[in-house]
């Protein structure tokens, strides 16, 4: 069996952690969020995964180069030359996703975080036996999506309506399908959307069926929705393996901490933190609802909250961060490349610091190297 990763195109919404690396390598819960993806598609059998890539592929290819041989699946690229929204990719890497076997394939939206019921949804697709599987999930506000009508009893779709006025439902893509390899017939080599022009068809024709996704669903592709997930994600990680989550004194609620990362006498840390490989935290410091990436160092008595901190950033002593993004090579007061510096009793609330960029006085005021955070 086989996937495409709707990798996409340059992750603007999480920026400044994208403005060096595309958005699938950005890591959340302390590996990169394709690797998540990739691993629980191995899980369920299947053998080749195809990246439908437009933006830095030398990069993600030079990075995966490694996992296909660890975790023995093949990963191969289609490169798109422009944008090919949602469908486009599809007939793109057509060669690549038929084949004799006339076995359906998954698509997965790169940003999305769930349990990947990956092994319920193909007993779903056998079942009834339509043309394609779309995974749904229901949400609060479904006056903010595209919401998807369907018969409850047997999960065919009868229509979809773009960001309802009135309650139609609260069903929404949750950007998982699984495709029999005829939909690709479907659909021209062009920019096209699957969710507006290629699923509608296909669903007047009675051959589209949704499957309620259990457990969480979060797209994090922008910062406040990506501590959103990190939340729901260490939940579901108390729940099916509670092991893998730190425990001490200076932990509060659930923490990933990465076997490498060194965490200092007289910490807080917790709830809803994600401390990576080769961080190291100070004493006295106070983390709460935040992921440090790969590499970063908390200076002593700093407090961080509802923030993301990328690789290889030190936080200065006493420093408070709230609903703040720092990027890559951000310098104030040092020379060393590839470290962001936030001096001394520095304080952020809601900005996001670009790489390649300085900050010496407290961000109370946006300032050209600063985006506000909405």
């Amino acid at each position: 069996m086989k996937a495409l990763i709707l990798v996409g195109g340059f992750g603007t919404r999480l920026r400044p952690l994208t403005l060096k690396h595309p958005k699938p390598l950005v890591e959340f819960a302390n590996k990169p969020m394709i690797l998540h993806q990739i691993e629980a598609l191995k899980a369920i059998g299947v053998t080749e995964v195809v990246l439908a890539i437009n933006y830095k592929p030398e990069e993600m290819m030079n990075f995966l180069k490694d996992f296909d041989t660890k975790l023995d699946i093949k990963i191969t690229c289609s490169q798109e030359t422009e944008p090919l929204g949602t469908a486009g990719p599809l007939a793109l890497a057509r060669d690549k996703l038929i084949d004799d076997s006339g076995e359906p394939f998954f698509v997965l939206n790169s940003d999305v975080i769930s349990e990947y019921p990956l092994k319920l949804m193909i007993e779903f697709h056998r079942a009834h036996g339509g043309e394609a599987s779309i995974m749904v999930t229901k949400v609060d506000e479904p006056s903010k999506y595209g919401v998807v009508v369907m018969e409850e009893s047997t999960g065919k779709v009868k229509r979809f309506v773009e960001k309802p006025k009135a309650f139609v439902g609260n069903n929404i893509n949750a950007g998982i399908y699984l495709l029999n390899q005829s939909v690709v017939d479907r659909i021209e080599l062009k920019p096209t959307s699957i969710e507006k022009e290629v699923f509608p068809k296909i669903a007047a024709e009675n051959k589209l069926y949704a499957m309620a996704l259990p457990g969480f669903w979060m797209d994090i592709g922008q910062p406040m929705d990506y501590i959103a997930g990190l939340r729901l994600y260490l939940d579901s990680l108390r729940k099916k393996s509670p092991s893998k989550l730190a425990i001490g004194p200076h932990i509060v609620g659930n923490v990933l901490v990465d076997e490498t990362a060194e965490i200092g006498e007289g910490c807080l840390v917790g709830p809803d933190v994600a401390v990576g490989p080769g961080c190291v935290v100070e004493s006295g410091a106070r983390l709460s609802s935040c992921s440090l990436m790969s590499g970063v160092t908390i200076k002593k008595h700093a407090c961080i909250s509802s923030s993301i901190i990328g690789w290889s950033s030190t936080v200065g002593q006493g420093t408070r961060l709230e609903k703040t993004v720092l990027g890559e090579a951000v310098h104030v007061k040092t020379s060393l490349e590839g470290v962001v510096y936030v001096c001394d009793d520095f304080y952020s609330n809601g900005g996001a610091v670009f790489p390649d960029r300085e900050m010496e006085s407290s961000n109370l005021k946006p300032e050209s190297n600063v985006r506000v955070w909405d």
